[in-house]
């Protein structure tokens, strides 16, 4: 794309400087595997799943065979009080995969859709069961839980929050876990940081009692603020206060899901089960939006059979919720990651990816490694001023190189495809490493 061309001018783009991009465009216009191919022909390494989503790689043949037959077949069924195959086959799949007791899907488009979805569920939850009075919700500090405004207000994100006024009532915030003077450099979880969970019972059921505290909501591990692993006993000690008091614990797995830290999900691999899941992205290997919420059993059947019968018990749902070409990737994708044994593929990787990027530790700005699974973040002394523009510059320089990689303020995070080789997993942290220490004689 020409950069002085006005073709681009009509796209507003998001979470994108969209002036400096229509600048100095950066296009891709296809992909196989593990590389996007650049307008100008160059093959681009993806260290980043597109945007934590292509977990099994790109155009793989056969979700674009699954998608493609679907089209044909069924475009479009109508999800309100009509059905068609898709979604039961896809919620029956997903009943497989959880642990415990999450049987039911609620199909959304998003994730921000499936964190509004779940966060609804639970305020219907209590009022069914007779505790219309527990309204309070409960996120967390530097949490990414989307962009609708249910999302929003219990994220903690200052950016995504800061022009949109005062979002939800009712809401609260935990401490995050994140302290570079205690738990840098970790390799998978910290061993300090689990006491930040006590606040829940210390300080926020305190203040807003028990009874009027419908449900808290937090990324197992937070992706999109920096890639900020949950200390050892953290999550455990979260599902205690929430047992104690009656309170619904909601995990946001969006970026965690499908084999991204090594598991299934991170319920999977921390062995706490939370009331629900929201999940979207590697669902459908990023190839046709889709979302869901998996719930428990009890909370199904507590809104449901309070409701008179044949009455809607829910009144929640999207025209596109359980779309046909949705159910199709997301079953062909499911086949792909079962087949090709993917969520092993990334526990075994994980060892190697994980010494891989704690390399980088000795070269200049970086102030932190942390790891899990297939996902990293390697924190760079901000310039001063200038918050984020260094790893931004980074960003620049690796793309120059044909690796793409994924900035959210000073952070550089990798979520590479879980199909990626060992000598990929050399050129992504070793392309970081040529552009790290060119910065650092600049």
């Amino acid at each position: 794309m020409n950069p002085e061309d006005d073709a681009p001018a009509p796209f507003w783009m998001p979470f994108t400087a969209n002036r400096q991009f229509k600048k100095a465009p950066r296009m891709l216009v296809s992909a196989r595997d593990m590389h996007f191919i650049a307008d100008d022909g160059r093959k681009v390494l993806d260290g980043t799943s597109g945007l934590w989503c292509t977990n099994a790689g790109h155009c793989r043949p056969k979700i674009v065979e699954a998608i493609q037959r679907q089209a044909a077949e069924l475009d479009y069924a109508p999800p309100f009080q009509m059905g068609h195959p898709g979604p039961f086959k896809v919620a029956e799949r997903l009943k497989n995969l959880m642990p415990g007791d999450l049987d039911y899907s609620f199909f959304t488009n998003s994730g921000s859709e499936a964190v509004d979805t779940a966060l609804k569920i639970a305020l219907a939850y209590h009022r069914a069961r007779g505790e219309p009075s527990r309204r309070w919700l409960i996120g967390r500090e530097r949490g990414y839980h989307g962009v609708n405004f249910g999302g929003m207000s219990v994220g903690g994100i200052p950016g995504n929050r800061k022009t949109f006024g005062n979002l939800l009532p009712h809401i609260d915030h935990l401490p995050h876990t994140h302290d570079l003077e205690h738990n840098s450099y970790s390799r998978g979880q910290p061993a300090w940081g689990a006491h930040f969970a006590d606040e829940l019972e210390t300080r926020i059921v305190a203040l807003h009692d028990a009874s009027n505290i419908a449900a808290v909501i937090v990324e197992p591990l937070a992706g999109s603020t920096g890639v900020l692993v949950p200390p050892k006993g953290y999550l455990e000690r979260l599902r205690a206060i929430c047992d104690k008091y009656g309170i619904l614990l909601i995990f946001d797995e969006v970026i965690t899901g499908f084999g991204r830290v090594g598991a299934p999900f991170a319920t999977s691999l921390f062995g706490v089960v939370p009331d629900m899941v929201c999940i979207a992205k590697g669902l459908t290997n990023g190839a046709v939006p889709m979302g869901a919420v998996v719930v428990r059993k009890g909370i199904y059947d507590g809104i449901v059979n309070a409701a008179p019968e044949n009455a809607i018990e829910f009144f929640h749902g999207y025209t596109y919720s359980g779309h046909p070409l949705a159910c199709a990737a997301a079953l062909a994708s499911l086949d792909v990651f079962e087949e090709e044994k993917l969520f092993e593929r990334s526990r075994e990787l994980a060892p190697y990816f994980e010494n891989a990027v704690h390399s980088l530790r000795e070269l200049p700005h970086v102030a932190d490694v942390r790891n899990l699974g297939l996902v990293a973040g390697i924190e760079l002394e901000p310039l001063a001023g200038k918050p984020g523009s260094r790893a931004f510059d980074a960003f620049l320089r690796c793309f120059d190189k044909n690796v793409l990689v994924r900035t959210t303020g000073d952070v550089i995070a990798l979520s590479p495809p879980l199909i990626i080789s060992k000598q990929q997993i050399d050129e992504l942290v070793g392309t970081i490493a040529d552009v790290l220490r060119e910065a650092g004689r600049a």
